[in-house]
């Protein structure tokens, strides 16, 4: 997947206008807490990539190209076909008896909008690993701050996650009961919703800090598993970045 992403940014570039690009790249820690009982903390080096030509973009983990749009400079809007990973779930380890729940790989389509400094986007993803089956919705409305040196990027979220999302990564089936204390539990759809921001404090012209703080409260169908403890969702990133033009 990351060669392709690269290739496709290789060919992005020589197809744009000829003018000048700028490219974030950076490294830092992910941390994300576990709403189930028992299960760890999510600990991972992150990669930080931030570019967007008109044709392709990379939004810190997820990527996307364009087959609409329209960009200026205090107004853009783009069509686009997007793919971002989820790294939710447990192992069979991690709850005795459960089934593993695992990572996956989401893509679908994305529509998204900036008015000088608000923005909006709209996501309708699905499962490309086949993990879940079925589609999320998400919106993300936001807007872009400054304050002395710092750059505060808060936004609120909300996702529509479908049965079978809630399902997979929260529900108890009738084979698990047999194997654990836990009754079987079957979930519908529900709403998550979200609030975040990205900090960013500059230390030179191209090194900057990144920091990104975000807080969910799961689907009320979520929180009434009985594998579930926690009713909050807490992440975040801390990462040095590198911003350059070429």
């Amino acid at each position: 997947m990351k060669y392709l992403l690269l290739i496709v940014l290789i060919l992005s570039t020589l197809l744009a206008e000829e003018k000048k690009q700028k490219l974030t790249l950076g490294l830092g820690p992910y941390i994300q807490t576990q709403p189930y009982k028992n299960v760890d903390d999510i600990i991972i080096p992150s990669p930080v990539i931030f570019f967007d030509n008109g044709i392709v973009y990379i939004r810190w983990s997820r990527a996307g190209i364009y087959f609409l749009g329209d960009k200026t400079d205090d107004f853009s809007w783009g069509l686009s076909v997007t793919f971002q990973p989820r790294v939710d779930g447990y192992t069979s380890s991690d709850i005795a008896g459960m089934d593993d729940r695992k990572k996956t790989l989401e893509g679908g389509i994305a529509f998204s909008l900036k008015m000088d400094k608000a923005y909006m986007e709209t996501m309708l993803l699905t499962d490309v690993l086949d993990r879940y089956e079925d589609l999320i919705f998400k919106t993300e409305i936001g807007y872009d701050f400054e304050f002395e040196k710092f750059s505060i990027y808060p936004s609120a979220i909300i996702v529509y996650q479908s049965s079978s999302f809630i399902d997979y990564y929260y529900g108890v089936k009738k084979e698990e009961t047999t194997r654990t204390n836990f009754a079987q539990y079957t979930p519908n759809g529900g709403l998550q919703l979200g609030m975040q921001t990205y900090i960013k404090y500059p230390f030179t012209k191209k090194i900057s800090a990144l920091i990104n703080l975000r807080i969910d409260k799961i689907a009320n169908e979520a929180t009434s598993s009985p594998i579930v403890e926690e009713d909050y969702i807490y992440s975040g990133l801390f990462s040095l970045i590198y911003t350059f033009e070429y």
